[in-house]
């Protein structure tokens, strides 16, 4: 028999491939939602004369679909603004939670993939490094 350990079993590589391609995705969608919500903010903070609180907060309860209702844009260029801001950014959040979720589901199948690779390499025997 050849000796087959976790690095070169094909469903362990291609877990690891697959994982490696949702980090690399999540961390840019990341950086763009953090982009979009600073963008927001400063809008908001110039535009609609927010503190900085107030226009983080705006931003994140908008783009969670939260919306309390207790801060609302009052000029026109604000509200025009808001619309465009809503949806691209409701479109980025969401994807940055599929990706979150899919960064957690696939490290635990990665987990489980090299136990199960490790299990039948002991069980037919053959000693790991």
């Amino acid at each position: 028999m050849t000796k087959q350990d976790t690095s070169t079993d094909p469903d362990v590589a291609e877990a690891i491939a697959d994982y490696r391609k949702t980090q690399r995705n999540f961390r840019l969608v990341a950086a763009i939602a953090f982009a979009v919500v600073v963008i927001g903010a400063i809008f908001y903070h110039h535009t609609e004369m927010l503190s900085w609180v107030d226009a983080f907060y705006f931003c994140v309860i908008t783009l969670t679909t939260i919306g309390y209702g207790d801060i609302v844009p009052h000029t026109d260029p604000g509200k025009i603004f808001t619309i465009f801001y809503v949806l691209t950014g409701i479109g980025i959040i969401a994807t940055f939670a599929n990706l979150l979720l899919k960064n957690a589901f696939l490290r635990r199948q990665l987990k489980n993939k090299k136990r199960e690779s490790a299990s039948a390499t002991i069980r037919d025997g053959i000693e790991l490094d």
